[in-house]
């Protein structure tokens, strides 16, 4: 209740599929990203300068790359970044959810299960047989969401133990189309 004695009642947040075209949504797609970036979840350092002024474009040259972003009202608040692969085994397309991003003052509030909502509904337009993501293993409350919106760990013969998520860097390239 306010102090006027009537109830409070927040704004939905609103979730669209991201424009690459749109300057605001371009301009929130970064922000959010550099502002996940800089999260301890996200490895602690800022955007490039490079990454701020290229990610849209180079986002927008991938036919196989969307992004949803979260709003509450005229501010951003979430993004998803995915990318459509294939699986071998199915021979269909698979998509992998790269970047879940939502604002500290927007966590716990279903803002990422709403992103990943349509996230999924994107990827079944798709003809996706699975969604893939990474997780790192303190982040207890995002894998406490994943888990309850159906991701589990990947296996395929469970006397092979679970998959594991491995990276190797390659050095720096100019172009990104």
């Amino acid at each position: 209740m306010s102090a006027s004695g009537q109830t409070y009642t927040p704004a939905p947040i609103r979730v669209v599929r991201a424009d690459y075209a749109n300057p605001a949504h371009a301009d929130a797609m970064v922000m959010l990203l550099d502002a996940y970036a800089r999260d301890p979840a996200g490895g602690g350092e800022p955007l490039s300068d490079f990454a701020r002024e290229n990610l849209v474009a180079a986002l927008a040259c991938r036919p196989q790359a969307y992004s949803v972003l979260a709003w509450d009202g005229d501010a951003p608040v979430g993004l998803v970044n995915c990318m459509e692969g294939f699986s071998t085994f199915a021979c269909k397309p698979l998509v992998n959810v790269h970047d879940v991003a939502v604002l500290a003052s927007h966590r716990g509030r279903g803002v990422a299960q709403q992103m990943l909502a349509l996230a999924e509904a994107i990827a079944r337009e798709c003809g996706a047989v699975k969604m893939t993501l990474e997780v790192l293993s303190g982040n207890a409350s995002a894998r406490k969401l994943y888990k309850r919106m159906g991701f589990v760990g990947y296996q395929l013969d469970p006397a092979m133990g679970t998959a594991q998520f491995m990276q190797k860097l390659l050095p720096p390239q100019p172009q990104f189309c």
